[in-house]
């Protein structure tokens, strides 16, 4: 898959070719839901805070008695059934809404919305942009190029570019970000996503999919991190059956030679 890239100028000047592994896998909606709903949680800052029965101020004392008043049951003032008691299960300021999400999923996840911005054709590519921060020359840029202006705009760039982001941070609905920073959210929120040319080599390092080749190994042949546990292995089963040698017994020995010296003493009867 190709991609027109742009001067600074907003000339046409070639094309580029996104990585396949980047942005062609297979468009996994589910996960991209579940990377998203884990940004915007984590992101959540809880503010809201109500007071229980526990915290309200008042009396614990019961307001009638339990029978024989025909009245519904009553606890104390503090009761979330009552005007002015606590709230029964209400938010609270120290809820803890963060998520957690493995890293292999979550690159998944960005490859899967990168793919389908990829199909939707809103991905661009840029050759470079000059070190101004005038926000006046990006207008003339982005009214060259084939996009809507208004509609939300991202600039991924492969490293940190000072002038281009105080440059956009003047235009509504555009911003620029760090490759490394590439997150659900702003990909698919991103009605059109400006490439640097470098950004694309630096996005298939960082996030694209690699597959672990593992040669074939000979039959005599272990792993090097392996070898010295294995020899050790020999030499604690080694030892293991020098230690279940049993040991000869002594005292056999001992009970017949005993009983052999016994036979040879005469008896005291004997010499009476």
């Amino acid at each position: 898959m190709t991609i027109d890239v742009y001067t600074a100028t907003g000339t046409k000047k070639g094309t580029a070719e996104l990585p396949a592994g980047l942005f062609e896998v297979t468009v996994n909606e589910g996960l991209m839901h579940q990377a998203l709903v884990r940004q915007q949680s984590n992101r959540r800052s809880p503010i809201a805070h109500a007071k229980s029965r526990g915290e309200i101020r008042g009396s614990t004392r019961k307001l009638f008695q339990q029978k024989g008043t025909g009245r519904a049951r009553r606890g104390s003032v503090r009761s979330p059934l009552l005007r002015g008691g606590g709230k029964a299960f209400g938010p609270r300021s120290n809820a803890n809404f963060t998520k957690n999400m493995p890293r292999s999923m979550r690159r998944a996840a960005l490859r899967s919305c990168l793919s389908l911005q990829a199909k939707e054709k809103r991905i661009l590519g840029l050759e470079s942009y000059p070190n101004e921060g005038k926000t006046k020359k990006v207008m003339e840029l982005l009214q060259k190029m084939p996009v809507e202006i208004g509609r939300s705009i991202v600039f991924v760039l492969p490293e940190s570019h000072v002038s281009l982001v105080r440059s956009v941070s003047n235009i509504p609905n555009v911003k620029a970000i760090q490759v490394a920073y590439l997150n659900p959210e702003d990909v698919l929120a991103a009605h059109h996503l400006i490439f640097f040319v470098d950004a694309l080599k630096k996005a298939e390092e960082v996030f694209g999919s690699k597959k672990r080749v593992v040669g074939p190994k000979t039959p005599g042949e272990a792993a090097p991190g392996k070898k010295a546990t294995a020899v050790s292995g020999q030499e604690s089963a080694h030892s293991k059956k020098k230690a279940t040698k049993k040991p000869k017994d002594d005292r056999s020995f001992q009970s017949n030679s005993e009983s052999s010296n016994a036979s040879k003493k005469p008896s005291s009867t004997s010499k009476k």
